[in-house]
């Protein structure tokens, strides 16, 4: 089926065939072998942008595949300021194999307003007085808080929100609109990472959901059997492929071939 599609694939199968070489390198194995490889350099890629990124969350859930086993989609949100434009980036990480099912998917939203709640636009932040917001901000600190440990300050973070609403313009913005007002400011440091915590928490599961459609391309009736290992690399691959198109190939053959003798003769 390869050899209708990409021409590199047909010839090497004609060399097959006309028994011009005996190490095809088209078994399972080395499939198995090369998906590893493939999906190890995109995972690489992932974590580099989330550690740059430093706040993340993950988003979970789950669907029953084609053999009626439960599948749990991880997807890693974070907010990417490595640019000049502020992006929010969710990047699909691995399919788990799940013994229950997720019977409660959207839990503590409310708890997320009573914390976030007076950063999500402008005409809130601006409708508080200076009691409340100073309460807001001592609440978000302690929320934030692990064991004296902190990355916002509320009494600063109470003080830079005051003058930004000095600043903002007078139209409506939303919360990426003001991190992105914000951006290369040097004097808003608490209100920077606190916009950025807000934006990488989710408020829906539909980069879950839209890894499902690819697990029921992957997993059909026809590759039911297929081993979790193998499926979970397919589908990283196939998700996220824009990630796949910046990696280097020649570090990844020249890993497959230093496993062998034999493969470090063939890719000389």
């Amino acid at each position: 089926m390869l050899t209708e599609f990409d021409p590199v694939v047909q010839e090497h199968v004609k060399h097959i065939t006309n028994d011009d070489i005996h190490n095809h390198y088209l078994g399972h194995n080395i499939q198995n072998e090369l998906i590893l490889l493939l999906t190890s350099a995109i995972k690489t890629e992932i974590i580099k942008k989330v550690k740059q990124a430093k706040y993340f969350s993950v988003i979970l859930d789950c669907t029953p595949d084609v053999s009626h086993q439960e599948q749990m989609s991880l997807i890693l949100r974070y907010v990417d300021v490595s640019s000049h434009s502020v992006n929010i980036e969710e990047s699909f990480f691995r399919i788990f194999k799940s013994i229950v099912s997720l019977t409660k998917r959207f839990e503590q939203y409310e708890e997320y307003e009573n914390i976030f709640g007076f950063l999500f636009a402008s005409d809130k932040l601006q409708s508080l007085d200076n009691t409340c917001l100073k309460s807001c901000c001592s609440h978000f600190e302690k929320a934030l808080k692990h064991n004296e440990k902190y990355d916002i300050d509320g009494n600063e973070l109470y003080v830079e929100l005051k003058l930004l609403r000095e600043i903002l313009p007078r139209e409506k913005m939303r919360a990426i609109d003001i991190l992105k007002f914000l951006k290369g400011v040097d004097c808003f440091l608490n209100t920077i990472i606190a916009y950025r915590i807000l934006l990488t928490n989710p408020v829906t599961v539909a980069s879950a959901e839209r890894s499902f459609s690819k697990l029921k391309l992957l997993k059909s009736y026809l590759r039911s059997t297929m081993l979790q290992e193998r499926l979970n690399g397919l589908a990283l691959i196939a998700i996220e492929n824009d990630v796949l198109e910046t990696v280097k190939y020649e570090k990844m053959v020249d890993k497959f071939a230093s496993k062998s003798v034999r493969r470090m003769t063939f890719f000389k």
